[in-house]
């Protein structure tokens, strides 16, 4: 799920369907996504698999796009296989129908229901009414030019997007555990374990690899309250990059239950800038390693209710009092432009 305030008309069907790449961040397959809309402003973005529960699941999907309060919503089905086929056009009305009753009971009206073989230049889309058209291409979409202005990077699957936290050596990060919990009974000093996190981002950002033990170290540092909330004002300031592209490291390198700090710490500054599919896929992975995690659990809220990134930046104030009550001075705030996603 993701959100964005980017000035963009939703009532022409191909060149919506043509920016949901650059809303998710990856291009949608066999996948329902549903698009909110209040006072004619684009919302919420959610999606999900086509797999035979989704019937099931549409008064979740229902309730979760109505949480932030939108006047109406509009449904695409990405779909190659059956996006020509009539019985697949009698199951979609079916959803069509289920899906606009659901959100009806929740005051908010499904104004159209696409579907569409593929989000391409040539892309055919067609509504259950009869109307028809193409797709305009992805990558000219106004919203895609903002996102790789922005430094976002879109990928062609989802699974593509995934990569980027998944753990890349399965037997060195099982390694990694035993070093860590021979750590656990050592005490965390704050304000050096902060400075050392710094530090190391720079020396990530510049293409170096974290040997085995300052991995270790610092993932036994995140699991001190104080140095892991300070860390999260890294999010917002000028070095904002170096601290994500550590947190992207750590997640690829750390064993569960430690690399969850650093799943939340990435989802956060993905958040902060953004980019609300990093900040999804970060935050589902993190609470699979702990579901209890409560700042996991309330990002994960706030992506889902469409809270925007301005309004999490707020969060980080807190790792800058804390970042001066340890006498550590953290990179300046950085000022923050329009960004899409």
């Amino acid at each position: 799920m993701t959100t964005s305030r980017f000035d963009f008309r939703l009532n022409r069907p191909g060149a919506l369907i043509a920016a949901l790449p650059a809303i998710l961040g990856f291009v949608p397959e066999k996948s329902l996504v549903l698009v909110t809309a209040d006072a004619g402003e684009m919302g919420c973005v959610m999606r999900v698999d086509l797999s035979d529960e989704l019937h099931d699941s549409i008064d979740h999907l229902a309730q979760v796009a109505a949480a932030a309060h939108p006047d109406a919503a509009i449904a695409v089905v990405v779909d190659a296989d059956g996006a020509n086929c009539r019985l697949c056009n009698d199951e979609y009305r079916e959803l069509g129908d289920r899906l606009a009753a659901c959100l009806a009971d929740l005051e908010v009206e499904l104004l159209d229901f696409h579907v569409v073989d593929r989000i391409a230049p040539g892309g055919r889309w067609h509504c259950l009414d009869g109307a028809w058209g193409t797709v305009d291409d992805p990558g000219a979409s106004p919203l895609a030019m903002a996102a790789v202005l922005d430094g976002r990077r879109l990928y062609a699957r989802r699974d593509d997007l995934a990569q980027v936290i998944a753990v890349t050596d399965q037997a060195a990060s099982e390694a990694l555990a035993d070093v860590i919990r021979g750590l656990a009974d050592g005490d965390v000093d704050a304000a050096s374990a902060v400075r050392q996190a710094m530090s190391a981002a720079a020396q990530v950002a510049d293409g170096d690899e974290l040997a085995g033990p300052a991995m270790a170290e610092l993932a036994h540092a995140l699991t001190d309250p104080q140095v892991r909330d300070t860390l999260y004002a890294l999010a917002v300031g000028d070095k904002a990059a170096q601290a994500e592209s550590l947190w992207a490291a750590m997640c690829r390198a750390l064993p569960a239950p430690w690399r969850v700090e650093a799943l939340v710490l990435l989802a956060f500054s993905a958040y902060a800038r953004g980019d609300g599919p990093l900040a999804g896929v970060s935050l589902e992975a993190a609470l699979r390693c702990d579901p209890s995690h409560r700042m996991a659990g309330m990002l994960d809220r706030a992506l889902h209710s469409g809270m925007r990134p301005e309004e999490i930046r707020q969060l980080a104030a807190t790792g800058y009092r804390l970042a001066k009550k340890l006498g550590v001075e953290l990179p300046k705030r950085r000022s923050w432009g329009r960004r899409a996603g």
